[in-house]
């Protein structure tokens, strides 16, 4: 018997969603047939294998509006072309065309926010263009049966403005994703052995996430090293006040690394870092997957304190919190935090501890009740 096939929409390029790839696993353990979609950049590092089938799109355009029409555009014959039992569609700007395809196909629908999405700072200054994406939400969610978010608070704003009650399925990785035979050194990445370093990832390394200052830091941090792995608009910036402020030596930057190959990057570091800044509703409530990416490798996390990231590191007890984004501040918190060889251990532990815990395939067990439910 044929199973049912699921298609997955997504609009990066799939190499390092983490989120994705555990949606895409849950549904092959529920026995979905699974095909995730989404686009292939120019600079798009190459696919690894994968357990299920993927498909990149190759866009004329790679940003702005034209960017946008032609991959709904695209995403919408493409779903039409290719007839689904179920629908999992990731974030609004893949949402229109899943939600005409679920009317014109009868096909149920998944809708999973990664984040609140109209509250992002690039809407935020593009008043016009987040009115236009504010009004397909407003026409689409009330009439959306399943919807899954990230944390609490991004649930609770959705059902305020919705009174829509989304599974909240935080961005915890599975357990034992490393890349199997892939066991690089620090000598193998060009990483001094006599520096502690200080780790920061991510595919969102982006303006207001702390990154320009946690380099500025580095001019005022002794015996340690900023290991910068992944992308996001603020790269090209952090490169050059790298150079300009003569920081070679303490600065290194590697790029976004496929999703089975990161953690054995991250098992490396000293400590880990996420400085996201309160400055726009989408920031505040953020629980980044680098958090639980750090958790999971047993990294000490030195942290701003917004609401989520706090509760879990206050729960668990697996690190500490800057208490502004002054550079001179956070060097003193790296300086303070490297060298409390006991308070590091202690985090160290409890980080280790919480992993037993805080794993993928625990997170994901609502999820797969729901695809199972789903697939009758």
């Amino acid at each position: 018997m044929l199973q049912p096939l699921a298609i997955i929409s997504v609009i990066n390029d799939l190499v390092s969603d983490q989120r994705v790839h555990r949606t895409a696993l849950t549904l092959k353990q529920s026995g979905y047939s699974v095909l995730l979609v989404g686009r292939k950049r120019r600079k798009s590092p190459t696919m690894l294998l994968r357990e299920y089938q993927t498909y990149r799109m190759v866009l004329l355009f790679e940003k702005g509006p034209f960017f946008y029409a032609e991959f709904n555009l695209r995403l919408f014959f493409f779903l039409l072309t290719h007839k689904a039992s179920l629908l999992i569609s990731n974030d609004l700007d893949t949402l229109l065309p899943n939600f005409l395809i679920q009317k014109l196909r009868k096909t149920e629908l998944v809708y999973d926010a990664h984040e609140y999405f109209t509250g992002v700072p690039e809407l935020a200054r593009r008043p016009f263009v987040q009115r236009i994406w504010k009004r397909i939400e407003r026409k689409i969610l009330p009439s959306i049966r399943y919807m899954v978010t990230v944390n609490d608070s991004i649930a609770a704003l959705y059902h305020k403005e919705f009174n829509i009650v989304p599974l909240v399925i935080r961005n915890i990785p599975l357990t034992k994703k490393t890349e199997s035979g892939y066991n690089p050194s620090r000598f193998d990445l060009e990483l001094s052995d006599d520096k502690k370093i200080i780790l920061l990832q991510g595919a969102g390394i982006n303006i207001n996430r702390g990154a320009e200052e946690a380099v500025s830091a580095m001019q005022f941090t002794e015996g340690a090293m900023l290991l910068i792995i992944g992308d996001g608009d603020v790269i090209p910036a952090l490169k050059s006040m790298t150079l300009d402020l003569n920081l070679h030596d303490k600065v290194r930057f590697l790029p976004r690394q496929p999703l089975e190959r990161l953690a054995t990057y991250t098992a490396m570091a000293d400590i880990g870092i996420t400085f996201d800044k309160d400055t726009n509703i989408n920031y505040r409530y953020s629980l980044p997957n680098k958090l639980f990416d750090y958790i999971q490798a047993g990294l000490p996390v030195l942290a701003s304190p917004l609401p989520e990231v706090k509760k879990i590191i206050e729960e668990y007890g697996c690190g500490t919190f800057i208490e502004n984004h002054n550079p001179h501040h956070i060097a003193a918190c790296f300086t303070h935090f490297l060298n409390d060889d006991q308070f590091l251990s202690d985090c160290r532990t409890n980080a280790l501890k919480a992993s037993i815990i805080l794993n993928g395939e625990t997170e994901q067990k609502p999820l797969l009740s729901l695809f199972m439910q789903l697939k009758g």
